[in-house]
């Protein structure tokens, strides 16, 4: 039988150099977390059936709906996570007094057994931070904070726009349309099929004049909103105030919905011109309800293969090729030194053609050749890769060199 060798559709490998590019992203991610004051979590993989499904079947949303489902040998329903934040609500009922506020992150792959197209995986690393029990705007503003953070350090340009659930609520109320989560739903493809194919689906939900004049409203300013008491506008304004305090500016968008259907409050979309690259908001009534009480909680989630995609980050390989010119004892020797002073390297024997090839297949800058002259002068002979710059070096001199160098 003739095997098909091949990745699984929805699913890819990551290799060098793109995997490096992938792993010094995570690790900026991960830095920017701990800085914020976020510690990490992990959860599985699998969990119950009954716990990834919605309070309610008319709230499933595209991603609840798009999980991958199991059984395992007795039986039982499971399925893969396809996101973090309902694992929440399981962690808090088992785990009922975790110190509040909580501020977790966590890295880790995520599924959903959704079509397939250019950008869109079945199996991804999303990165997440939240903040549990903590419900004023400067919880709101701190995620927003990270995410600015975050993107300045991968040189990310980006706007962050921001709306509020509550706010579309009464916006939704206030033409009298009384489906608001499909009403909802068909906005929240603007950005997908257009404003006018948008309209056309709405009027499965609403007639001709609650249209216009939803569409009207939505293209008002958080001004009139407050004006005329719309729920949801003081809260937005207060998050405006917020960001603005902590050095940053933020921008109103009406039209944004976000997906999830546990979102209660301000919610928010960080955006490289039309695309969205991390999103999150506040959703107060999902983490407590295995408790049967509200906790607060609000978040902010990154995919890693898009942002990596974005980045401009500076990356290496292992930072030194050692080459043995019949002293290997040497060469070893050096090898330890280097490691235990926090530099990578690789030791080889081969022929110095051989072995300077290899180097460059693998984007090592730094040659260190070890030979009978090198020993007789208790020096090392150093060569950039790129400029074919060489030095003969002491032994500290040679560490000081080579922790002083970053890739050009």
């Amino acid at each position: 039988m003739k095997i098909e060798v091949d990745t699984v559709k929805g699913f890819q490998d990551f290799l060098p150099p793109q995997s490096l590019k992938r792993d010094a992203v995570k690790k900026i991610i991960e830095e920017q977390f701990k800085l914020h004051g976020f510690v990490p979590i992990e959860t599985p993989i699998i969990e119950f059936e009954e716990l990834m499904k919605p309070d309610s079947l008319d709230e499933e949303d595209e991603a609840i709906s798009d999980r991958f489902r199991l059984q395992d040998r007795a039986g039982r329903k499971l399925g893969l996570r396809y996101e973090f934040t309902f694992q929440l609500a399981r962690i808090f009922k088992q785990n009922p007094n975790i110190k509040l506020p909580f501020r977790r992150y966590q890295i880790g792959e995520v599924f959903r057994d959704e079509p397939v197209g250019p950008g869109r995986f079945r199996q991804f690393t999303q990165c997440d931070a939240d903040i549990i029990g903590d419900s004023s705007i400067n919880a709101d503003a701190e995620c927003l904070l990270l995410a600015k953070d975050i993107f300045d350090k991968l040189k990310i340009k980006t706007i962050i726009e921001v709306n509020n659930r509550k706010l579309l609520d009464s916006i939704i109320e206030s033409v009298q349309i009384a489906d608001k989560k499909n009403v909802m739903r068909e906005l929240d493809k603007i950005s997908k099929i257009g404003e006018d194919a948008v309209k056309v689906n709405l009027k499965k939900y609403a007639d001709a004049n609650q249209i216009i004049t939803l569409f009207k409203i939505l293209t008002k300013d958080l001004g009139f909103f407050k004006e005329n008491a719309f729920e949801g506008a003081n809260e937005l304004e207060d998050l405006i105030d917020a960001c603005k305090a902590l050095g940053f500016d933020v921008v109103f968008n009406p039209f944004m919905v976000r997906g999830f259907s546990y979102y209660t409050g301000n919610i928010f979309e960080i955006k490289v011109e039309e695309t969205t690259i991390s999103a999150g908001g506040r959703y107060d009534n999902s983490v407590g309800k295995f408790l049967g009480k509200q906790i607060p909680a609000v978040g902010i989630s990154f995919g890693l293969e898009r942002i990596t995609e974005l980045a401009n980050v500076n990356f290496e390989t292992t930072k030194a090729i050692i080459i043995s010119i019949n002293e290997n004892k040497s060469m070893i020797r050096l090898a330890k030194i280097l490691r235990k002073e926090g530099i990578s390297c690789i030791t080889t024997s081969e022929k110095v053609g051989k072995a300077l090839e290899y180097a460059n297949a693998l984007s090592i800058q730094n040659a260190i050749f070890i030979g009978e002259e090198e020993i007789e002068k208790k020096k090392f002979k150093l060569r950039d890769m790129k400029t074919g710059k060489e030095q003969l070096l002491t032994e500290k001199a040679l560490i000081n060199a080579l922790k002083n160098k970053t890739r050009s």
